[in-house]
């Protein structure tokens, strides 16, 4: 996360991130109807070769220069493999078990994995006693959601679960990874562009040989309709407005959005879904959002900063 200067927020900036919340949010929808029709590694394999195919469509207009990307194809494959392939997997296999609402708040740890392993592997972002203390607080949070089952040893959904919780820490091992590509001067919609490319180059031959698409029955609408969409809005759309949002916000503006794709991807699990979720995910959730916002330093420097003007009157 970017430690620099924070300023607020324009309110186009707030509306392209609860787009971005409504793109990320909706991901976890649209995987929740096609895994009832679809094996996870052939829908992960049409997401991302969809939103390839839709990124070098686009690239005249942005800029994308395939020979840029061919120069970097190792390290974007690593960023690929962090970033996409074992993330989209993980939790798109989860939600064959789990809610798609239920999913999403484990997603929404990614922001804790993010500084401890920031911690581990790079000088400038070790934990100070403001982000340890929320790091500690997200923990109480995801022990609330899967303790239970944990407790009673490997019953229920708990491997789902924590292959959702391996999904986040791909994530923020991603992000951390994803900080050397300052230096190696590709723009933010090629970086995209690439990894979501060598994605594609490694899911569509592991979706053949293990799902063998060509002898499952033919999906409805319905999974395709959501095939397209995870792959052209959650995907290729949800890229370039996280982009936007990162080149004008910064990193710890954009962050913000962890906190709102759950509360989409609930909402429209229990609407068009059918989903329900205990109230020890619930109770997770808040607590994982309390611990983002330890960790992000706003919330905390402004209640400080209320208080102390109360007692300046």
């Amino acid at each position: 996360m970017n430690r620099g200067a924070q300023r607020p927020m324009t309110t186009t900036e707030w509306g392209l991130l609860l787009l971005l919340s409504l793109l990320w949010g909706g991901s976890f929808f649209f995987v929740g109807i096609a895994v009832k029709a679809l094996p996870p590694f052939t829908i992960v394999a049409a997401r991302v070769t969809i939103a390839a195919a839709l990124l070098w469509l686009a690239a005249p207009l942005t800029g994308v220069s395939a020979l840029r990307l061919g120069r970097q194809a190792p390290a974007l494959l690593a960023l690929a493999l962090l970033n996409n392939v074992a993330p989209f997997s993980l939790l798109t296999w989860s939600q064959t078990q789990l809610a798609s609402g239920l999913v999403s708040i484990l997603n929404a740890t990614t922001p804790v994995f993010t500084v401890v392993i920031a911690h581990l592997f790079t000088v400038e972002e070790k934990l100070d006693q403001r982000r340890l203390a929320g790091a500690l607080i997200g923990v109480v949070g995801v022990a609330a959601m899967i303790g239970p089952e944990l407790l009673g040893g490997f019953a229920g959904h708990l491997v789902a679960e924590l292959a959702a919780l391996l999904a986040a820490t791909s994530y923020a091992a991603a992000s951390v990874f994803a900080r050397r590509f300052r230096r190696l001067g590709l723009a933010p919609i090629e970086l995209a562009t690439g990894q979501v490319t060598a994605s594609a180059l490694v899911l569509l031959p592991l979706a053949l040989a293990v799902d063998m698409p060509w002898r499952l029955p033919a999906p409805g609408p319905a999974a395709i309709a959501a095939i397209g969409a995870i792959g052209a809005l959650s995907t290729a759309l949800a890229y370039v407005v996280f982009f936007r949002i990162l080149a004008g916000a910064g990193a710890v503006n954009v962050v913000l959005v962890t906190l709102l794709a759950p509360a989409t991807a609930i909402l429209l699990g229990a609407a068009a879904l059918g989903e329900r979720l205990a109230a020890r995910d619930f109770f997770g959730l808040a607590t994982i959002a309390l611990g983002l916002a330890v960790i992000d330093g706003r919330l905390p420097r402004e209640a400080r900063a209320r208080f102390a003007a109360a007692f300046d009157r």
